[in-house]
């Protein structure tokens, strides 16, 4: 079983649809359950983050280092497939969880997989991640 949030998912279909009919690849992090509202064991990840796709891409052009995302803090990734397979692809991004959605960009359109493609249940949770500040 993987979970995410329910404002993750919407914000990812929204991220899709805007992108169409590009590919849109952005990566995405995880919080303990114990640090939501939330029935599960407090040591389960729940998928809560994304780092905006296009943070740090000039340098990343021009250095080839990604900028936008720290390094060994994402858990999942997230990618579009605006021609409708909603099945793992061998040009997708491989992390441990990958969502992939496809139109019409709805949260039923967004299915859980594993690097190996094997399909996982997702279970979208309405609870809201917890409020971080920079200071």
């Amino acid at each position: 079983m993987v979970y995410t949030t329910r404002g993750l998912i919407d914000a990812l279909c929204g991220f899709a649809r805007e992108a169409e009919p590009s590919r849109v690849s952005i990566a995405l992090a995880t919080t303990p359950a114990g640090d939501l509202d939330t029935h599960l064991p407090p040591e389960t990840p729940v998928f809560t983050d994304f780092y905006f796709p296009d943070a740090g891409r000039s340098v990343g052009a021009v250095f080839g280092v990604d900028l936008g995302t720290p390094a060994g803090q994402t858990q999942g990734r997230f990618v579009s497939h605006p021609r409708g397979d909603l099945e793992l692809t061998q040009r997708d991004d491989f992390h441990a969880v990958v969502f992939v959605a496809v139109p019409p960009w709805e949260p039923d359109s967004v299915a859980a997989f594993s690097r190996d493609g094997r399909r996982h249940a997702l279970d979208v949770l309405d609870v809201e991640p917890p409020v971080e500040s920079l200071g």
